[in-house]
């Protein structure tokens, strides 16, 4: 819950000019609804594309201050994140609510980008795996092999969330081989190579390289990192 439209225009404008013409990795902003509007208009026509950090499973209805994935392809989105650690912990998000949002964005073309994680009692516990197979399963549930082209998964250990801690390359790269085996024990080893598996726990300039650099890690979820166009820029360097 950062900027305000006009702060994020320029946000927009800002990052645009310093990402421009930079080839071989995918760039989202994935902004508050009030900033939408603003945002895409900035950005039209450019490379860099446009997401939300919400979306509601009805089409519309009696869910006062929620909005559907249709009013979010209308508004010129293209990717929407789906679970994130701190909708579950702040707004009752859970494994099933996810499956349903996921499936509305899919419905409607979106990209969803889903969110995974443990805590740090589950990871100190040695459950981590246990924990991160059993939210990919349930929100995928139903998900088809096809649709699976549209969907990003972000592993985010809720304890590295806005801490400024950080899992190690080697233990990020761990749990997203486990989210790989989990797709391809569900959808065969072709989707699962073909899937894009983000790390989401406070990656920024200085350690996004290292973390790039492991195999089952090809992209980042960027939190704090991403709110100053230089240091985004850098992980977008990093990233190519």
């Amino acid at each position: 819950m950062n900027m305000t439209p006009s702060q994020a225009k320029a946000f927009a404008g800002e990052l645009f000019e310093k990402v421009k013409g930079k080839r071989g990795c995918d760039i989202v902003v994935c902004v508050p609804f009030v900033d939408i509007s603003a945002v895409t208009k900035t950005l039209a026509g450019t490379s860099v594309k446009v997401g939300a950090q919400n979306v509601h499973f009805m089409k519309s209805g009696a869910y006062t201050g929620e909005v559907s994935a249709n009013m979010l392809v209308d508004a010129g989105v293209k990717y929407v994140v789906i679970g994130h650690s701190e909708r579950r912990q702040y707004f009752g998000e859970t494994d099933e609510t996810v499956n349903l949002r996921t499936k509305a964005a899919l419905e409607a073309g979106l990209t969803a980008i889903v969110c995974i994680g443990e805590t740090l009692d589950e990871r100190e516990k040695e459950i981590t795996a246990e924990v991160v197979s059993k939210q990919l399963k349930l929100a995928l549930l139903g998900i088809t092999a096809e649709q699976m082209q549209n969907v990003i998964i972000a592993y985010e250990p809720v304890w590295a969330i806005g801490t400024g801690k950080t899992a190690t390359a080697e233990q990020a790269n761990e749990v997203c081989a486990i989210i790989r085996s989990v797709i391809a024990k569900k959808y065969g080893k072709a989707v699962a190579k073909a899937a894009i598996i983000q790390y989401g726990g406070s990656m920024n300039a200085s350690n996004a390289a290292e973390l790039l650099a492991m195999p089952d890690i090809d992209g980042g979820l960027i939190g704090g990192a991403s709110l100053k166009a230089d240091a985004f820029a850098a992980i977008v360097d990093a990233a190519q």
